[in-house]
C-alpha cells in the first residue's frame, strides 16, 4: 500500500533522506524511530507530498506520489502532532467540514457514529474543539480517516504530549484501523508504544533506515539497546 523506492532528500546539497527504501502493507502499523533529524518527518512530508524528492520514489497503491498527487491524498488521512482544527467549530461540525472537502456526505447519525467509533465521548460531539484535550482532537482526526475510508494513515508523533492513559486509547484505535486494512506510517519517539501498537520497526539515523524488523523478531529491552546503540 505504502512503498518508499531509494528515497533521497537533499536540502542545499545536505543530505536529509538517503535511499530509503521500504513496504507498508494493508493492515500493517510501521514505526518509524529516530532522533530529531533522522529524516521521519521528512519521510512523512514526502508520502504527503509537502515536498518532492530529490530522487527515489514514493507510491500509495501503486500511485506515485508525485505524478498524481490528487489520487494518493484521496486515499490517505494524516494526523500530525499538533492536529489543527477549527476551534470554533464543534467536533461534529469539525467532522463534517473535512469529510466535505473530501468528498464525502453522510447524514448526521453516520458523523455521530464515526465520533463514537473514534472514541470521543458522546457529550463532546456538540462541544467546540477549543475545549478538547489533545488526545480529544487526535480522536476526531481518526473520525475524519473513518470517515474518508482512507486506505493509509500518516502519523508524525501523534501521542507525543499525551498521558498515559489518553496514549493507550489512541494505540488502541490504530490496531483497531489495522485490523480494517488501514496502512499506518508513524514516525515517533516512543519506544514502548511503537514495540506495543506496531507491526514493524525502522530505526533511522542521519537519513538512513538503519534497522527493519518486525516487532515480534525483539523484545523491549533490546529494542531500546538497539535504538541506544545508534544513538551514540
Amino acid at each position: 500500500m505504502l512503498h518508499a523506492e531509494k528515497l533521497t532528500k537533499q536540502y542545499n546539497g545536505k543530505v536529509a533522506l538517503d535511499e530509503v527504501t521500504f513496504n507498508v502493507k494493508s493492515g500493517e502499523i510501521f514505526c518509524l524511530l529516530g532522533a530529531n533529524g533522522a529524516g521521519k518527518t521528512t519521510t512523512i512530508n514526502l508520502f504527503l507530498n509537502f515536498i518532492d524528492p530529490s530522487s527515489g520514489t514514493a507510491t500509495i497503491d501503486g500511485v506515485d506520489v508525485c505524478k498524481q498527487p490528487l489520487e494518493t491524498k484521496k486515499l490517505l488521512a494524516y494526523i500530525p502532532e499538533n492536529l489543527m482544527l477549527y476551534p470554533n467549530l464543534t467536533g461534529i461540525e469539525n467532522l463534517e467540514y473535512f469529510s466535505g472537502l473530501a468528498g464525502k456526505n453522510y447524514q448526521k447519525d453516520s458523523y455521530v457514529g464515526f465520533l463514537d467509533e473514534a472514541g470521543l465521548q458522546h457529550d463532546a460531539h456538540h462541544q467546540r474543539v477549543s475545549g478538547y484535550s489533545k488526545g480529544m482532537r487526535q480522536k476526531v482526526g481518526v473520525a475524519i480517516a473513518l470517515a474518508k475510508k482512507a486506505k493509509v494513515l500518516l502519523l508524525d508523533e501523534p501521542t507525543s504530549g499525551l498521558d498515559p492513559k489518553a496514549s493507550n486509547d489512541f494505540a488502541e484505535l490504530l490496531k483497531k484501523l489495522s485490523q480494517q486494512g488501514v496502512a499506518i506510517l508513524m514516525a515517533t519517539h516512543d519506544l514502548f508504544r511503537a514495540k506495543e501498537t506496531g507491526s514493524h520497526i525502522g530505526i533511522m539515523k542521519e537519513g538512513k533506515l538503519i534497522e527493519h524488523m518486525t516487532t515480534d523478531q525483539i523484545n523491549h529491552a533490546d529494542l531500546e539497546k538497539l535504538y541506544l546503540k545508534h544513538m551514540n
